[in-house]
C-alpha cells in the first residue's frame, strides 16, 4: 500500500454495531482509516465526491466497502447495484457483513458480484472477532486494485 494507511468504508445505520466494529478493529491495531456512512446515497456521496464529500478526492478509493443490507433511502443491494453499475467504482472490493439470514439476500449479493457475505454474530464477543478478521485482511493484507477510470 505504498506507506498509505488504507481507507474502509462501513455502511451501516445501526450505532451500535458500528462502534462494536470501530472498538474491534481499534482493539486489533487496524492501521486503516474507517469512514463511516450511514445508509447507500452517503455511501456513494463518499465514493463519486458528491453531497457533503464535494471536493474528496475519488481517485483514493477504500481498500474495501463493509456493507450492511437493511438500510434506510438505498440499502445495501440498491448500493452494491450502483457500485457494480459504475465502471469508476465496480472493482472495488464489498463485503456484505449483515444480520440478515434471509437467504435470497445471500442470493442477490452474489447475483451482484459481491466479494464475501458474512452474517454478524449475535454474541459480542464473536462480533468482535469477526470485525477484527474482515479490518486485518481488507484493510491490511489484501492488495486492492488500482483507481478506477477517473476520467
Amino acid at each position: 500500500m505504498s506507506g498509505k494507511r488504507g481507507v474502509i468504508l462501513l455502511v451501516d445505520d445501526n450505532a451500535d454495531d458500528v462502534e462494536l466494529t470501530l472498538m474491534a478493529f481499534e482493539k486489533a491495531g487496524l492501521t486503516a482509516d474507517v469512514v463511516v456512512a450511514r445508509d447507500g446515497l452517503e455511501a456513494l456521496d463518499y465514493l463519486l465526491g458528491t453531497g457533503k464529500y464535494v471536493g474528496r478526492d475519488v481517485r483514493e478509493l477504500p481498500n474495501v466497502v463493509l456493507l450492511d443490507l437493511k438500510m434506510p433511502r438505498l440499502d445495501g443491494i440498491g448500493l452494491l447495484k450502483r457500485i457494480r453499475g459504475d465502471a469508476r467504482i465496480q472493482h472495488l472490493p464489498v463485503v456484505v457483513l449483515t444480520s440478515s439470514t434471509e437467504q435470497k439476500d445471500l442470493v442477490e449479493s452474489y447475483k451482484h458480484w459481491v466479494n464475501s457475505y458474512v452474517r454478524k454474530p449475535v454474541n459480542f464477543k464473536q462480533f468482535e472477532e469477526v470485525s477484527r478478521q474482515l479490518g486485518l485482511y481488507w484493510g491490511s493484507l489484501n492488495l486492492a486494485a488500482p483507481g478506477g477510470d477517473h476520467s
